[in-house]
């Protein structure tokens, strides 16, 4: 183990895809955090800037690695104990449907394949969860109607080992925590 993984204190490894669902409330909580290092996919980093979120600042507050080389190094880091628990939230319908599948071809779905094969759990905010449901916009909230497809993905996710799934920004906020404080 090199010299600078061998006193770190585990981390959390987030994910952001290219959902905007809450993404907002999402990235508050997350910046409330220590010890996390965040990972975007090309989508997520887009819908960011839908948002008007600031890279420069989040990155004041936390590392931010982009998807950018074709074998993700940063997922080595399950293997060396580096991450404690891994989240994806928001989540986007593409980027479940490809982890219940197996399909680890990006930087996130990369990170959600190692950290099962690892055993470090996952905390999963997918942007569909109800054949109705309000979600965020750029420009305010909006009614969406997942298709018939992504809730059974959804619904697939939840039985896959070392994965929880969540339904709310506050449901997040509170597994997060209690994973947190389940370590200390």
């Amino acid at each position: 183990m090199s010299s600078s993984l061998k006193n770190h204190q585990p981390r959390i490894a987030w994910a952001i895809t290219g959902s905007g669902h809450y993404i907002e409330e999402c990235l508050e909580f997350l910046l409330t955090l220590k010890n996390v290092d965040i990972y975007l996919s090309q989508a997520g980093e887009e819908v960011l800037k839908m948002y008007g979120v600031n890279l420069k600042q989040v990155r004041e507050k936390h590392p931010v690695y982009r998807d950018k080389a074709a074998s993700s190094p940063p997922v080595g880091h399950f293997y060396k104990g580096y991450y404690h628990t891994f989240i994806m939230a928001p989540t986007t319908s593409n980027t479940i449907a490809k982890c219940v599948l197996g399909i680890a071809d990006s930087l996130v779905t990369n990170l959600y394949s190692q950290a099962g094969k690892c055993r470090v759990p996952s905390i999963v905010y997918p942007c569909d969860i109800a054949p109705e449901m309000e979600t965020t916009a750029p420009g305010g909230k909006v009614m969406v109607y997942p298709r018939k497809i992504d809730l059974e993905a959804t619904e697939k996710i939840r039985s896959f080992e070392y994965t929880q799934v969540v339904e709310s920004v506050d449901e997040l906020i509170d597994i997060v925590k209690q994973r947190i404080n389940s370590l200390s």
